[in-house]
């Protein structure tokens, strides 16, 4: 006997699915909202127009890239530093893309230039918790595109708040709100700590990254970021021999191979 094949989500499903993106975001989209009104004002008291500002939280949608550039600019550096300088900073999106491939690989190339427009350091780290439960290619696009349009929107919000109102208070920045946003990368960071091998390389990128933030055109966080990645990678692959089949926490495994660890002991 042959069963129907099961039909796909309806219109309805996918709204779930991008209204369950976009809820799960919002702590995230919390932590962002002062860093978004600190960057307006500083560019409502800087050399930029307002509108400027708002067009590169548009087009650009990356705050430390975005402050990093007001930075430069207020100190008349010049476009190719502003450019390399910013490219460096962004160069963990490349990371965080080859993690989430395996589960966007197959959407069109219509949704993945949208889902990598919309990608951000908050967005991956929701995104990845969604997905590491799934088996790669099973979920669609709505959750992360529900997920990335509401800290968009978000960011787009509270810059124009900064922009608005920073005039009124030219102090602002001073009141360390900036540290709502470090309170949200450590809420980013510490739930993927689930092993040894991960606690060495942050432990290893936080280290350097402190030591060599003198470093010009930021290039002690890149340095930092390739020393992790080194020591992870160093850790995974010498860590467990003839047990590398073990799965991490969360760690999805094929459909249809059981693990000889989950099988009944009487039929071992």
């Amino acid at each position: 006997m042959t069963h129907p094949n099961p039909s796909p989500p309806s219109r309805v499903g996918h709204l779930q699915e991008l209204a369950a993106g976009a809820r799960d975001i919002i702590p995230m989209m919390v932590g962002a909202a002062p860093f978004g009104v600190i960057f307006g004002t500083l560019v409502a008291s800087g050399p930029l127009h307002a509108w400027h500002g708002q067009l590169m939280s548009l087009v650009v949608f990356a705050g430390s890239a975005q402050f990093i550039a007001i930075g430069l600019i207020a100190g008349h550096a010049g476009y190719a530093v502003v450019w390399a300088t910013t490219l460096v900073v962004n160069l963990r999106h490349v990371l965080y893309s080859a993690t989430l491939a395996p589960h966007v690989a197959h959407l069109s190339a219509r949704w993945r230039w949208a889902l990598g427009a919309l990608l951000t350091d908050e967005v991956f780290a929701v995104a990845w918790e969604h997905y590491r439960h799934r088996e790669p290619g099973t979920v669609g696009p709505h959750y992360f595109f529900g997920a990335g349009l509401a800290m968009y929107l978000n960011w787009q919000l509270w810059t124009v708040a900064g922009l608005l109102f920073g005039a009124a208070f030219p102090g602002l920045q001073s009141l360390g709100l900036d540290f709502a946003m470090v309170a949200t990368f450590i809420a980013i960071v510490v739930p993927q700590l689930v092993a040894l091998r991960y606690i060495a390389a942050a432990a290893t990128a936080g280290t350097l990254a402190f030591f060599w933030q003198a470093w010009p055109y930021k290039l002690g966080l890149l340095g930092a970021v390739f020393a992790g990645v080194a020591v992870g990678v160093l850790l995974s692959t010498s860590r467990l021999g003839p047990r590398k089949n073990r799965r991490e926490p969360g760690e999805t495994r094929a459909v249809g191979r059981p693990d000889r660890h989950d099988l009944p002991r009487a039929s071992r």
